[in-house]
């Protein structure tokens, strides 16, 4: 049963047979779950009860294995219940390869707090966000590889700015100013930014300087210039954010269509995952280059908008008072009078389900352009979503699941034991 359960989560974008079988599953796991407790032995209990209730609330298609190894092994091999010789070896290995990524990883994370501080952006922005080690969790969760920690502590560069500009766009900068400061993004003049403010201008020179060492890293690793390529994923990015910052300060909302092409981009997902392509190095074609660069090919645009909706479903939980924050449950709420905030949060997780569909089919499908490497990547970008943006705290009435920040201390700060 928890077999068919997993294998639901690979449905595809025009069929309904998996969504019964989850719908089925997830019942049958349930009721085991609830009825089944005092049927079971002491040292039964902590395995198959707890892995039934562990794959409910972790099923593997939508987690992601580093941030719950721990839990799992608690699980599938606590308690009283005896091991053979070879489990004991296996869990005795998979201790030892923790502990030896966690110490990769403190490294990883003192090299980019370090560039961070020496930023020195985020003590004259106080109001802006300050949070390195969070937001490195996207680059371990996405690249999982041993080998490429170079490459993580990469692409947490950029991640810290596209935190670090929204912030500017949402909190500090004028339309005008931002509307300039697109401009010279945009042209890609370092000496146009002479004109900004003197934080603008700082933070232009650090994204300059940024793109142009991952462009000579990559050149050197891998032959070719990326830095075309990523100075128009900014400039795509810069014109998202001014899109959203117009439409917040004339207290417009766009339609429900408007609104999501446009959050795609601004999601920063695109900006993140051109990045990731060059970093890795796999796949380097014109063709490729040119469609990933273009107008967000499907493997992009489908992890875009599960993070976009995911997004703004957190938005509401915190912030929604007015109706007017600008998230897409409000643009449907205008769109379609007479429907709530509850309807609007219903239809877009059911857009959710159906966008990791489409994230499936381009999954699954023989002729996808890019290499599996950078496919495996984008989807686990699309797992960490949930988790980054707190959706999936609360599990049951009995079970919460651990928090983002529970995670950070659990993979960078506690050993196995």
């Amino acid at each position: 049963m928890m077999e068919l359960y997993e294998a639901s989560y690979w449905a595809t974008k025009g069929e309904s047979i998996l969504d019964e079988a989850r719908e089925f599953s997830t019942h049958m796991l349930e009721l085991y779950s609830t009825h089944q407790h005092a049927q079971l032995g002491p040292a039964d209990e902590a395995t198959t009860l707890g892995l039934a209730s562990y794959t409910l609330r972790h099923p593997i298609h939508r987690s992601l294995p580093k941030f719950n190894v721990k839990s799992y092994l608690g699980i599938s091999h606590g308690g009283s219940t005896k091991h053979s010789d070879e489990e004991d070896i296996l869990i005795d290995l998979a201790r030892l390869d923790f502990n030896v990524n966690q110490s990769m990883h403190q490294q990883e994370v003192v090299q980019i707090s370090t560039w961070w501080k020496e930023l020195g952006l985020a003590e004259e922005l106080t109001h802006a966000r300050n949070e390195p080690v969070k937001w490195y969790m996207w680059p371990l969760a996405i690249s999982t590889d041993p080998k490429l920690s170079e490459e993580r502590v990469e692409l947490a560069k950029p991640i810290s700015l596209v935190y670090l500009i929204d912030d500017i766009f949402d909190v500090y900068g004028s339309l005008d100013e931002l509307t300039h400061f697109t401009d010279a993004v945009d042209r890609w003049d370092v000496t146009s930014a002479n004109q900004l403010p003197d934080y603008m201008r700082k933070c232009f020179i650090a994204l300059h300087e940024v793109t142009n060492q991952i462009g000579y890293n990559v050149y050197k690793r891998h032959g070719w210039n990326p830095i075309p390529s990523l100075q128009q994923a900014w400039a795509r990015l810069f014109k998202a954010f001014l899109v959203e910052a117009k439409w917040f300060k004339t207290g417009e909302l766009p339609s429900t269509e408007e609104y999501l092409k446009n959050g795609i981009v601004s999601s920063g997902v695109q900006l993140v995952l051109v990045h990731l392509f060059f970093i890795l190095g796999r796949g380097l074609t014109q063709r490729n280059v040119e469609l990933i660069g273009g107008e967000n090919p499907p493997v992009i645009s489908s992890v875009a908008k599960i993070l976009r909706l995911w997004d703004d479903l957190s938005a509401t939980d915190e912030e929604h008072s007015t109706g007017n924050d600008g998230s897409y449950l409000d643009c449907y709420v205008k769109e379609n009078p007479g429907s709530s905030i509850h309807g609007a949060r219903e239809h877009v997780m059911e857009m959710i389900e159906e966008t990791w569909k489409q994230l499936n089919n381009e999954s699954l499908s023989p002729t996808t352009p890019f290499p599996l490497a950078f496919n495996r990547a984008a989807h686990n970008l699309a797992k960490m979503v949930a988790l980054m943006y707190g959706c999936n705290e609360v599990v049951d009435q009995n079970q919460s699941a651990p928090r983002l920040k529970d995670h950070i201390r659990s993979i960078l700060f506690e050993s196995f034991p």
